[in-house]
C-alpha cells in the first residue's frame, strides 16, 4: 500500500497537459492517460500498479521530493 508520501500534484499551465501513468512490473506498459487543460489539477498516488508518472506540457507538479515545472518548450 502506498503511503502519503507517495501522493503527487499536477496543476496545468496550458491547454492539452497530458498525465499519462505506466504500470509497475517486468514489463512496463501505459496505464491510463489523462489531459488536463489549463488551470485543471491532478491529484494522484502511486500504487501496487502504478510506478511511473510522464507529464507532457507545461505543469506545476509537486511530490514530497520537492516542487517542479514542466515544460513544452524543450528546454
Amino acid at each position: 500500500m502506498a503511503s502519503n508520501e507517495d501522493v503527487f500534484v499536477i496543476k496545468a499551465k496550458a491547454n492539452g497537459v497530458q498525465v499519462i501513468g505506466l504500470t509497475r512490473g517486468s514489463d512496463t506498459r501505459f496505464l491510463h492517460t489523462e489531459k488536463l487543460d489549463k488551470g485543471e489539477v491532478m491529484i494522484g498516488q502511486f500504487t501496487e500498479h502504478t510506478s511511473l508518472v510522464k507529464v507532457r506540457g507545461k505543469a506545476t507538479i509537486q511530490t514530497s521530493h520537492g516542487t517542479m515545472e514542466s515544460n513544452d518548450e524543450g528546454e
